[in-house]
């Protein structure tokens, strides 16, 4: 269904956009509001984010939810269906992984990341808690 892949896409964005917009946390912003305000009348408006703006105005920091993202699988078809016809769909592609991101805790990967820099420059490391 590639629908749901495009609604991955989607999702990703806005899950992004807002995380950039509380990055800088001296800006305090109300992404409550913002959310609200953009589903009146932004070029970005759509259900998802009516969707969003209700979540955020019921929970401003979804400190009630966990970071875990779970995929039903429409996802991966859309992307196993873009490897076997050879069309590239990279927001899709990235969509899902980053759900399977979302389910690890403290990941291998970014370890060796992290192990790599300081390797080939010396670059700080944060050390585990562990």
């Amino acid at each position: 269904m590639i629908h749901n892949g495009i609604e991955y896409g989607l999702m990703q964005a806005y899950a992004e956009g807002f995380e950039l917009l509380t990055a800088k946390t001296e800006f305090n912003l109300d992404i409550a509001a913002i959310a609200e305000n953009w589903t009146r009348g932004s070029v970005i408006r759509s259900w998802l984010l009516d969707l969003t703006a209700i979540e955020l105005k019921k929970d401003s920091g979804l400190d009630s939810l966990s970071s875990y993202v779970d995929d039903s699988g429409e996802g991966r078809w859309a992307v196993e269906t873009s490897v076997e016809l050879a069309v590239p769909a990279p927001v899709i592609s990235a969509a899902l992984q980053m759900r399977f991101r979302s389910r690890q805790d403290d990941p291998l990967g970014g370890k060796m990341l992290a192990a790599m820099r300081n390797g080939f420059g010396g670059h700080a490391v944060k050390k585990s808690d562990s």
